[in-house]
């Protein structure tokens, strides 16, 4: 099989052949359809957070696929079966985190194309227990960026709690962004999307957003201010600068949600401000199996919609180039 593999963090993606590896037990084959660049990908390419993964590794979280070929003792999936293969690749299942329902705060977790080989290549094995049916209805482009993408966003405005009729900065509109304008609307927020780009912000405003604000020209903190200040924003954008910003835009009582992982990690934000306008600073990782079974219920009922454009596995390290550079609108996904 071909796969996509880091081999050293400062070099390009290799694109190898690989033998087709066999599920042990409690674990599937499964045959990859599309597998969606997320930044994450980015990050652990490059080797840019504290904990590094193990190189060789194969990348990829957004994976989706038929299921080909069961385990022993697996019983509840099905060959022929189509799953996604998401960041969440395995938890103990036993500790507080796992049985109170916050699986993706398990200590003992594996993380797809981070901790294991993920699904940048054409087969991958994974955890019966967490990959994810993808319902019929949903297309396997994009049920890919659904996978990350949507579920990350989707859990990140969850737990902001919206009250509706509340102003929803959306710090960053791209492959989590365009996604967070649709389900801030869906949670009947007033949306405010932030980005540096005018195609993205004009596309923020095709998905919903109520008031676009670009932060390259104009300061985005005043703007916000100018039209009632954010009483939740989200920072989907990798740069302390922006985490800072968006704090300041907020109101009292707002909610400061963190999710982008920038490689420099450090934040100056005023204690001072914090205590005496009630503000909340919220880290959100992404979201669980359950979060990602309503992420697909709301695409399969047509409540958002996913704006990707496809590359194939050859054109990895052109694609990352592509990322980086700002100018993919939204989502880059793979096709096998």
């Amino acid at each position: 099989m071909k796969a996509a593999v880091v081999a050293s963090f400062t070099a390009p993606l290799e694109i190898l052949e690989r033998s087709i590896p066999e599920p042990a037990e409690g674990e599937v084959l499964v045959r990859l359809e599309t597998c969606g660049l997320c930044h994450t990908d980015i990050h652990a390419a490059h080797g840019d957070w504290p904990v590094k993964p193990t190189v060789p590794f194969v990348p990829g979280h957004e994976g989706v696929g038929i299921v080909e070929k069961l385990g022993a003792g697996v019983t509840d999936r099905t060959v022929g079966e189509r799953v996604a293969i998401p960041w969440l690749g395995y938890a103990c299942g036993e500790c507080r985190y796992c049985i109170d329902g916050r699986e993706t705060l398990c200590e003992r977790q594996q993380n797809s194309g981070y901790s294991i080989d993920g699904a940048f290549a054409e087969y991958a094995v994974a955890s019966a227990r967490y990959v994810v049916p993808v319902p019929e209805g949903i297309t396997s482009l994009d049920a890919a960026p659904l996978t990350c993408a949507g579920v990350t966003t989707y859990k990140a405005l969850k737990v902001a709690h919206i009250v509706p009729s509340e102003k929803v900065a959306v710090f960053g509109v791209g492959g989590l962004g365009h996604l967070a304008v649709q389900y801030a609307r869906i949670l009947g927020g007033s949306v405010i999307a932030v980005d540096i780009e005018n195609p993205k912000l004009d596309l923020a405003r095709e998905l919903g957003a109520d008031h676009v604000v670009n932060a390259a020209e104009v300061d985005p903190v005043d703007a916000i201010k100018a039209i009632g200040g954010a009483d939740v924003a989200v920072v989907l954008a990798a740069s302390p600068r922006v985490f800072e910003q968006a704090f300041a835009s907020l109101n009292r009582g707002g909610r400061l949600i963190c999710v982008a992982l920038p490689a420099d990690q450090e934040m100056s934000i005023s204690i001072f401000e914090t205590v005496l306008k009630g503000i909340s600073v919220i880290g959100s990782i992404v979201g669980t199996r359950q979060d990602l079974s309503e992420v697909f219920a709301l695409h399969a009922a047509g409540r958002t919609k996913i704006i990707a454009e496809t590359r194939t596995l050859d054109q990895v390290n052109e694609a990352i180039a592509e990322v980086l550079s700002g100018q993919v609108l939204a989502r880059l996904v793979f096709e096998f």
